[in-house]
C-alpha cells in the first residue's frame, strides 16, 4: 500500500513538475510576444510604409479607431512572426528528454525551417495578392466608381490573403515530424493525393477572387508544395526504416 502510495506520488510530482515547466516556457514565449510587438509598435511607420509604397492609391481612414487599429495590427505581425521560432523552440526544449540525442539533432533543424517557412509563404501571399490579385480586382473597375480604400478594409483583405499562405507553407515540415512519429507515411499521403489536391483547390478558390485563372496561379503553387511534402516525407521515413533495420540486427546479434 505504501509503495502504490509513493508511485502515485511519484506520478503527481512528475506531471506537476512537466506542468510547471510547460507554464514557464509559455511564459517565456508570451515575453518575447510582447517584446516583439513593442518593436513592431515603434517601428510601425516604417512598415506601414513598405506594404503602401508601391501602391498607386493612397488609403484612407474613417474614423480614429483605425489608425490605432493599424498600429495594433502591424505590431502584431511582427510579433508573430517573430514569435514563431521562439515557439518551436520551447516546444523543442519541452520534448527534448523525451528524444533520443539523433532525434533531437534532426528535429532541431525544423524551427529555422519552420521560420523560414511561414516568411515564404507570407512573401508568396504578399507577391501574389500585389502582382495578381489587386491588379485584376482594380481592372475591373474600368471606370465604372471612385476608389476609395480604407487602411481598415485593404490590410484585412491582404491578410486574409497572405496568412493562409503562410500556414499551408509549412505543410513540408508537418508531413516530416508525424512522418517521424509515424502518423503518417509517403504512400497515405499519394493515396489521399487526390483529396489534399481537392482541399488545396478549394483554399485556392476561398482566398482568391472568382478567377479561373487566379485560382490556378495559387492552386498549383501548393500543389507543388504537397508533392515537395511527400518526397520530404519519404527521406524521412527511409531514414527511419534504415534505423529500425540496423536496431533489430544489433538485437538479433546480441
Amino acid at each position: 500500500m505504501a509503495d502504490n502510495n509513493a508511485q502515485f506520488s511519484d506520478k503527481e510530482m512528475n506531471l506537476t513538475g512537466h506542468l510547471s515547466e510547460l507554464r514557464n516556457r509559455l511564459i517565456v514565449t508570451a515575453v518575447f510576444f510582447v517584446l516583439f510587438f513593442i518593436v513592431g509598435f515603434i517601428f510601425v511607420k516604417d512598415i506601414y510604409w513598405f506594404f503602401v509604397n508601391d501602391l498607386d492609391f493612397q488609403l484612407t481612414v474613417i474614423s480614429p479607431g483605425e489608425i490605432i487599429w493599424i498600429h495594433f495590427t502591424m505590431a502584431s505581425l511582427v510579433a508573430i512572426t517573430g514569435t514563431i521560432p521562439i515557439l518551436a523552440f520551447q516546444v523543442w526544449s519541452f520534448i527534448k528528454p523525451g528524444l533520443t540525442p539523433n532525434e533531437r539533432k534532426a528535429s532541431l533543424a525544423y524551427i529555422p525551417a519552420i521560420f523560414l517557412l511561414f516568411i515564404g509563404g507570407l512573401v508568396f501571399g504578399y507577391f501574389m495578392f500585389i502582382k495578381l490579385i489587386l491588379p485584376f480586382l482594380l481592372s475591373l473597375n474600368n471606370g465604372m466608381f471612385n476608389e476609395m480604400f480604407t487602411v481598415d478594409k485593404y490590410f484585412r483583405f491582404l491578410l486574409r490573403i497572405t496568412f493562409p499562405f503562410a500556414v499551408l507553407f509549412e505543410i513540408p515540415i508537418v508531413a516530416m515530424f508525424l512522418t517521424a512519429l509515424g502518423v503518417i507515411t509517403p504512400d497515405f499521403m499519394r493515396k489521399t493525393r487526390k483529396y489534399a489536391y481537392l482541399i488545396l483547390i478549394i483554399i485556392g478558390t476561398i482566398v482568391t477572387p472568382p478567377d479561373f485563372i487566379l485560382q490556378i496561379a495559387v492552386a498549383v503553387p501548393l500543389i507543388i508544395l504537397y508533392e515537395i511534402s511527400i518526397y520530404l516525407a519519404m527521406i524521412v521515413y527511409r531514414k527511419k526504416q534504415r534505423k529500425h533495420k540496423e536496431f533489430m540486427e544489433e538485437d538479433s546479434f546480441n
